[in-house]
């Protein structure tokens, strides 16, 4: 199968839509290393990913943070190892999502990546072997950027050299939908695999 979605570029958010959201093993492996209670921890995690996701910390940085307001401290291989566990967790992927990544490929259509994540990502989005489906990688620290915020889907959409109501915009949170279709991007807020195929196969010729 292939769908072609010509004059438009469809850009994918990664985690939660080409990913899978971290299993409850990977978040009890991930306060298993940082071995301290699980509620204390996932605050101080979710408190500061924004600024590690903008860019303004760097992971080191950020894994210290959270030590420190714990009241612990972790040395090189404890982050290290904090950092790995944490990755796993967001490398487990939707395999639908990925067979339309290859279908709109196979089609001829324009697609690319816009995540929120941190510097850490960025390689291992470009390098992966879906990496072949898509023509560029919008990550959210190299454009000291987040969304929902406007300026990183006009800047998505200048890196594709497109006018904004040419791009597709899929992530599986609304306030980031309700962001781009604001400046004019069509947009789907993803629930799950068969509503995507719907949508795109509505786009498609």
């Amino acid at each position: 199968m292939s769908l072609s979605i010509p004059n438009r570029v469809v850009l994918f958010d990664y985690g939660e839509v080409i990913s899978r959201a971290p299993s409850d093993e990977d978040r009890a492996a991930l306060v298993a290393v940082a071995a301290v209670p699980a509620k204390p921890f996932w605050n101080s995690y979710n408190e500061h990913r924004d600024s590690l996701d903008r860019g303004d910390l760097a992971v080191t940085e950020y894994w210290r943070l959270i030590g420190r307001e714990l009241g612990v401290t972790w040395g090189a291989a404890d982050i290290q190892r904090l950092w790995a566990a944490d990755f796993r967790s967001w490398t487990s992927v939707e395999p639908g999502t990925i067979e339309l990544l290859e279908e709109l490929h196979e089609g001829g259509t324009r697609v690319a990546v816009l995540s929120n994540a941190g510097f850490d990502f960025a390689s291992p989005l470009r390098a992966s072997p879906m990496a072949r489906f898509y023509e560029r990688v919008f990550v959210s620290a190299e454009l000291n950027l987040l969304k929902p915020e406007p300026a990183i889907y006009l800047a998505a959409a200048n890196g594709l050299g497109i006018a904004i109501d040419q791009l597709v915009f899929i992530d599986n949170k609304r306030v980031n939908t309700d962001a781009a279709a604001a400046l004019g991007a069509t947009v789907h807020h993803f629930t799950g695999v068969h509503g995507l195929r719907e949508f795109l196969t509505a786009l498609s010729t």
